[in-house]
């Protein structure tokens, strides 16, 4: 398992700083992992966009959705790229912007208690082996340093809005490897 470095910052990663975090709240306790997907341009991998996203650098000439999304600011604590690399954009013990206008288990603002893992992929995309187990890394380094209680996709605590992780993201991973973290009723046991 990796160790954690000065604060929440996991030792052995990459580690690129997002201006897009804040303090989190008294009573901010994490204790939930939202699973995201991310790809820039969408259904595209590889390259150096979703970086440059977080860090508010994104050119809105270089394709026509960026120009959607350029002045956004959002980041996420982790981004796992499709070879399994882990880059770290914001400390754990800090607030990421991931989650936006979120919901989980009647608890509103999920960005003040969770961390967000951005897997580099597409709703309908299988994730790679390598990805997977870049995750149970990270997971069990979570769960060592934070009292984590649960996961749960994009999609579960921003219904309606979000999609991802998707169809293709595989909750069975999950279930075996955590048997007692709580899902979404809707991925099943």
């Amino acid at each position: 398992m990796r160790p954690w470095r000065g604060g929440g910052w996991l030792a052995g990663v990459r580690q690129v700083f997002s201006p897009n975090f804040g303090s989190r709240p008294d009573g901010g306790e994490v204790s939930l992992i939202v699973i995201h997907n991310i790809s820039l341009p969408p259904n595209e991998f590889g390259g150096d966009w979703v970086a440059r996203f977080f860090l508010n650098q994104l050119d809105p000439a270089a394709h026509p959705y960026f120009a959607e999304i350029a002045g956004q600011q959002v980041s996420a604590h982790f981004y796992v790229r499709r070879d399994g690399q882990i880059v770290q954009f914001v400390d754990c013990d800090r607030r990421a912007w991931h989650a936006g206008r979120s919901t989980w288990l009647e608890r509103e603002n999920c960005n003040d208690y969770s961390v967000g893992i951005e897997l580099e992929g597409a709703d309908a995309v299988p994730y790679t082996a390598a990805q997977y187990g870049a995750l149970r890394e990270l997971i069990d380094a979570l769960q060592a340093r934070y009292p984590i209680t649960a996961v749960a996709g994009h999609c579960h605590v921003a219904p309606g809005r979000k999609s991802d992780p998707g169809p293709a993201f595989d909750w069975r991973f999950i279930r075996q490897h955590w048997p007692a973290l709580a899902l979404p009723a809707e991925v099943g046991a």
